[in-house]
């Protein structure tokens, strides 16, 4: 859901969202705004850090940093006994939720823009939807189909192009090819994670649960984080793009994130996927002065529109029988 996030169940397996009052509702809006900004800058801190500590020590300071955070809250809501009773649930979906994930994402941004990475991060529901055909047997309806194959088009024609490369890098199209595989591999991850959450950890405090998440990801990267990491020293504009990579973009976005599936159910919450590009393409050119083209914005286009259908947000209406 993310690229920072527990995953989430679909509409299409949800409870109703909550009845909410206007004041309500203009708070989980907030919510809404504010960890689509937190998530949407995540893309921006990955590609500085990633930048001079690399893909593997910028993903596992960061799982290091979001633990840290979120391990204390969730001790002062009691949730540790349930952490305690789950814990290799909770930690092997780490490997999915996190690990893999934010891996991939950093050594992808190592070639491509933060923007054509957020855009390819929309795509995590259409992943989560086909996982869940082939896991639970629940096969999309008939335009939820189409939606699948429209986002996956627009993920073809957002790789036959060159938009999103590093301006003036040098990279080339065979590089920006294997970062949006890496893009696509992680989004699948997240897949794996929200049918692996809803199979094994149904019931579980989503606070606990991210916490292990967090936790079995750390120990997954450290060892690799620590053959890899930089022999020169990051500078200190890198290390405070990892700061802020694990304790915005993870542990606050966590609270925001649980917070708002309180609010506003889960099927809204799914939404900030949605925000998600807007946000990352915004910082993207303000602070790190990346180019937008015309074919990333079509292809865009048709990769929203297609996760619009795949998730049931878009659900054209059948037109009535005349008589």
């Amino acid at each position: 859901m993310n690229n920072s996030k527990t995953a989430i169940p679909s509409p299409a397996g949800t409870q109703a969202a909550p009845q909410t009052s206007t004041h309500s509702a203009k708070a989980w809006m907030v919510d809404l705004l504010l960890l689509a900004a937190l998530w949407g800058a995540s893309f921006l801190f990955m590609r500085m850090g990633a930048a001079e500590f690399g893909a593997l020590p910028t993903a596992a300071t960061r799982v290091g940093i979001g633990a840290l955070f979120l391990f204390p809250l969730m001790m002062s809501r009691g949730q540790g006994p349930a952490l305690v009773q789950h814990w290799r649930a909770s930690m092997a979906l780490g490997v999915f939720n996190s690990g893999l994930p934010f891996a991939l994402f950093s050594f992808a941004l190592l070639t491509i823009n933060s923007s054509l990475a957020a855009v390819l991060n929309a795509t995590t529901p259409m992943f989560g939807a086909l996982v869940a055909w082939v896991w639970f047997r629940e096969r999309p309806s008939g335009w939820r189909l189409v939606g699948l194959a429209i986002g996956f088009i627009g993920v073809v024609m957002l790789a036959s192009g060159s938009a999103g490369l590093r301006d003036g890098d040098g990279a080339d199209n065979h590089a920006a090819l294997w970062a949006i595989g890496a893009c696509l591999l992680a989004c699948l991850c997240y897949g794996i994670a929200a049918s692996a959450t809803r199979r094994y950890l149904t019931g579980v405090p989503p606070l606990a649960t991210a916490t292990g998440s967090q936790i079995g990801a750390a120990l997954l990267l450290a060892v690799p984080a620590i053959l890899y990491w930089p022999q020169q020293m990051p500078s200190l504009r890198a290390w405070l793009a990892i700061a802020a990579l694990g304790v915005l973009c993870t542990g606050v976005a966590y609270f925001l994130f649980f917070r708002l599936i309180e609010r506003a159910g889960p099927a809204r919450a799914l939404t900030v996927t949605f925000l998600l590009p807007v946000f990352a393409t915004f910082y993207g050119v303000a602070f790190l002065d990346e180019r937008i083209t015309q074919w990333m914005l079509v292809c865009a286009a048709v990769i929203v529109c297609g996760v619009g259908l795949s998730t049931g947000f878009i659900a054209p209406k059948s037109r009535a029988a005349k008589t």
